[in-house]
């Protein structure tokens, strides 16, 4: 008689042909002696990804989508189809070294509380360490983390483990982020209530960063990304910052962050001479604000009433010099597609 999984390993794939084989094999080479299922949810893809997935790996759970959803839709139905006790998020270009899943479940049992936990996130090209988590600015901009045992704010969705009851208390994803942010509303939300987030030290994964949506990496000493990037990053981390910021905090850093927003959008277009950085990426984040606030207005009544978490140690995993600075002053102002 098979026995049920323990973890349940969700893979989203759109166009990933090229990848996905080595993802899977990456799940069945593990040291864990846990039952593992795997989950992909193919989103549409046009490179004939469905087919091949049933051709080679028919041992895995394929949800087929007839159309395109996005990233937060296809994580939302491997969870509910998913029957672990854990989940791992694990993205299409990410590959796991041979003992992450069984330090991911170690560390789970630790946890006094059901917990979000990661690894070291390892380029996949070049084998640098990238991060071991991430810390936030008072803009929700992920500071990447070296420092083994460090406090952190988040972890990546590329590779991203929780409890699947954590899971269903915090209901998931919300299904109009669309992509991209969805990992940082996720922390942010279990952080205030009270659950921890954590990347362990050891171990680790090897990701593709910026494969999905271009862009989102350092590239030749400068940051490179794309105009589709920009927009949702700018928008879905407005959202957290409406749904996720205790009152006072929240009605102080809303409007200057809106403000700088605007002058970020004036001074890039200005300076490329491209007005597609405020007509794309930026004033799009005002018309999202309004058009959503009923959807986030509900989800913030939630996060805040769930909150167990004093906000002073909310923001003990905030840094407080924004971090778009130190990356300008670094590298310069970024290259976007």
């Amino acid at each position: 008689m098979t026995r049920a999984p323990l973890l349940s390993v969700c893979i989203p794939n759109f166009n990933g042909l090229d990848m996905i084989d080595a993802c899977i094999a990456s799940v069945r080479a593990q040291t864990t002696s846990a039952e593992v299922e795997i989950i992909v949810h193919d989103d549409a893809s046009t490179d004939g990804s469905a087919a091949h997935i049933r051709a080679c790996h028919p041992d895995v759970r394929l949800i087929e989508s007839s159309e395109n959803v996005g990233f937060c839709i296809a994580n939302n139905r491997m969870a509910a189809a998913a029957q672990g006790r854990y989940l791992l998020l694990l993205n299409n270009d990410a590959t796991l070294l041979p003992d992450a899943l069984a330090t991911l479940l170690a560390g789970a049992e630790r946890q006094a509380r059901p917990a979000i936990l990661s690894l070291p996130q390892y380029d996949a090209d070049k084998g640098e360490l990238l991060d071991i988590g991430a810390r936030l600015d008072p803009f929700l901009n992920p500071v990447p983390n070296r420092t083994p045992g460090a406090e952190i704010g988040m972890v990546a969705g590329a590779c991203l483990w929780i409890d699947k009851a954590l899971w269903d208390e915090l209901g998931g994803f919300p299904e109009w982020f669309g992509s991209i942010g969805e990992d940082l509303y996720l922390c942010c939300r279990a952080r205030l209530a009270g659950h921890p987030v954590r990347a362990l030290g050891v171990s680790g994964y090897h990701h593709r960063v910026g494969q999905s949506f271009g862009g989102g990496k350092i590239a030749d000493g400068r940051l490179r990304s794309t105009f589709r990037r920009r927009s949702l990053s700018e928008r879905n981390k407005s959202f957290v910052m409406v749904i996720c910021y205790p009152a006072p905090f929240m009605q102080m850093m809303l409007p200057l962050h809106l403000a700088l927003l605007l002058l970020e959008g004036l001074a890039l277009s200005l300076l490329k001479w491209d007005w597609r950085y405020l007509r794309e990426i930026y004033l799009p984040v005002f018309g999202a604000l309004v058009r959503n606030c009923k959807e986030w207005g509900a989800v913030r009544r939630g996060a805040q009433q769930d909150r167990r978490l004093a906000s002073a140690d909310f923001y003990a995993v905030f840094d407080w010099v924004p971090y778009k600075f130190r990356m300008v002053v670094r590298h310069g102002l970024p290259r976007v597609n």
